[in-house]
């Protein structure tokens, strides 16, 4: 079994994964402050892997108050090299029901700063390539253990990152419909950006809970349909995991895990001692 972990990010509804082995809770301390709780790390489906609930346990972390820097770091910390990511979503199509799982390829950043969305800054500079912020290669595992299960899954489409808490506007949510845009949800464009710069294969799983407010012969979202939605979508959200969790490589064989080759555009003779150490477990491999 190799050393290299997977991780799992559970957003609401998702707070633990049942059936680890070898169970351990790790408190993990970043230089970008601390993540939203401890990491669950455990051995599923014969694969280490380490589980973060994104919103803390108990739901106490406000989407906007997430520290995708500090999250993804402990995470890499801790050997991980894959992530599914587990997100609660509206849908902003007809064709995209609730329970019905889409695995988006595409952001479109609504919120209103991204400064927790970067790994780097203070004396090195790093522009990661980002046309296309889904690793393909996770998202085509991850639809075929979809299949084989008869899941109501969509491989494609544009997940809109808006800024929360509250949900859409009417016609904020109109807007997103008739640009043809698929879900909207608060949480995953930092942590894509994040993961990209840690060099992680990283891809979405949305689960949807609602049609926002765009849908006129359809009730508004609220947070009983949320709910209700979402117990029976977590548990087709568990079983697609282990599912996948196999068919993950044992190597680092995806463009994702070297997106930091030509990407720091910094001077080696100009990169701060100290900032080297902070960022020793993403930049090991160039210094």
């Amino acid at each position: 079994m190799a050393d290299k972990r997977i991780g799992i990010i559970g957003g609401s509804g998702l707070y633990a994964i049942e059936g680890l082995t070898q169970q351990e809770w790790i408190k993990a301390e970043t230089p970008y402050g601390e993540p939203s709780d401890e990491i669950l790390t455990g051995v599923l489906e014969g694969r280490k892997v380490a589980f973060l609930p994104r919103h803390g346990r108990g739901h106490r972390i406000m989407p906007s108050e997430l520290n995708h820097r500090a999250n993804i770091f402990a995470l890499k910390t801790l050997g991980v090299e894959w992530i599914l990511s587990v997100s609660a979503v509206g849908s902003l199509q007809k064709q995209f029901k609730p329970r019905d799982i889409v695995l988006p390829d595409q952001f479109l950043d609504h919120l209103r700063t991204t400064r927790n969305q970067t790994l780097f800054g203070n004396g090195i500079v790093a522009h990661v390539s980002f046309a296309e912020p889904i690793c393909p290669e996770l998202v085509e595992l991850i639809y075929q253990s979809g299949i084989e299960l008869g899941a109501p899954i969509h491989k494609g489409g544009t997940y809109v990152n808006m800024e929360g808490p509250a949900f859409s506007t009417r016609a904020e949510s109109l807007r997103n419909h008739h640009e043809g845009h698929s879900v909207i949800g608060m949480t995953n464009m930092g942590e894509a950006r994040c993961a990209r710069e840690a060099e992680i294969a990283y891809a979405t799983i949305a689960m949807i809970t609602d049609y926002d407010c765009w849908h006129e012969e359809e009730e508004h979202v609220t947070v009983e349909m949320v709910i209700q939605n979402l117990q029976h979508n977590i548990s087709l959200a568990k079983e697609i995991i282990r599912k996948t969790i196999p068919k993950i490589p044992l190597e680092l064989e995806w463009p994702c895990h070297h997106a930091l080759q030509n990407a720091i555009i910094t001077d080696r003779a100009y990169w701060p001692t100290k900032l080297i150490e902070k960022l020793r477990p993403i930049l090991k491999k160039y210094i």
